[in-house]
């Protein structure tokens, strides 16, 4: 047996495993369903064990879809979410929908059906608290190219479903620009505090005209940058040398760049917006 999931009973049946050794070297994710006890159970895994829980009879929907579609930081314990409308008997370990999908929202990826990233994205900026939803469609639209506006007009024809309002208010701040969490708080935190929106992964060149950097979060026009420093540029000391010797080209072409540390993203963002306030007004933006 390889690393992905597998249902027993077929395993059985075919004689790829016997009950001796699906009790000893294997583990149970739901009924019927099983993997190698030595593999780690994240939430694409969590997946592709729902959808084969369902035997082909659901569409993997929510957070799981995001998943499939290659969206980063979704938890390894999420639930597994699927859409089954013939589904009539809970079942605690996955949250099964009977939502109504047309067509359009629905596609086949490495042969499990999945919603659209576009359906997706609908789906999960209605769900939970806005800061979330925020990161996970900035996550997906990072991860698949899909823009805000398209979900958007995926949204006109959804009038009336429960969150809608809220995904409207995040598809106007999202930007799959954001690489990470952190990056798409940082940035809601300075849009929330009345500063322009900033833009995303901005290339910047050297004066032979090569990109040598790329910054997380700024404002080109006034050259002001905001850069989330994540655990590898406090521990790796060769990211370190490269972080120092970048920032002091990025201020030899007149950037001011503003480091953001986690700490310093929860516990003192008041300090961090006065920071970048005080950067931007000194570079002549109306602030």
């Amino acid at each position: 047996m390889d690393n992905a999931p597998f249902l027993a009973s077929d395993a059985l049946a075919d004689g790829r495993v016997t009950r001796a050794e699906l009790r000893r070297e294997h583990r149970r994710i739901y009924r019927d369903v099983y993997i190698h006890r030595d593999c780690e159970v994240d939430a694409l895994i969590r997946a592709r064990a729902a959808w084969l829980f369902a035997r082909g009879k659901a569409v993997v929907a929510g957070p799981s879809a995001a998943v499939l579609h290659g969206s980063k930081w979704i938890p390894a314990d999420h639930t597994a979410e699927l859409v089954w409308q013939e589904h009539r008997q809970p079942y605690s370990a996955i949250r099964i929908r009977a939502d109504v999908l047309d067509d359009n929202e629905v596609e086949v990826l490495d042969g499990i059906q999945v919603t659209t990233a576009a359906r997706t994205a609908f789906d999960i900026g209605r769900q939970g608290p806005f800061t979330r939803a925020l990161e996970r469609i900035d996550a997906l639209c990072n991860a698949t190219s899909l823009s805000p506006s398209t979900v958007s007009l995926l949204a006109e024809t959804h009038r009336g479903f429960r969150g809608i309002v809220q995904l409207r208010q995040v598809l106007e701040v999202a930007d799959g620009g954001a690489e990470s969490p952190q990056e798409s708080r940082t940035r809601l935190m300075l849009v929330d505090a009345g500063l322009p929106r900033p833009t995303t992964q901005i290339q910047v060149r050297d004066v032979t005209g090569q990109v040598f950097a790329r910054i997380d979060i700024g404002w080109e026009q006034w050259k002001v940058g905001v850069e989330y420093d994540g655990e590898q540029h406090w521990s790796d000391e060769a990211q370190r040398a490269w972080d120092i010797e970048r920032t002091y080209r990025l201020e030899q072409l007149g950037w001011t760049i503003i480091r953001v540390s986690a700490r310093l993203l929860r516990s003192n963002s008041i300090r961090l917006v006065s920071w970048v306030t005080d950067a931007l007004r000194a570079a002549g933006a109306p602030v």
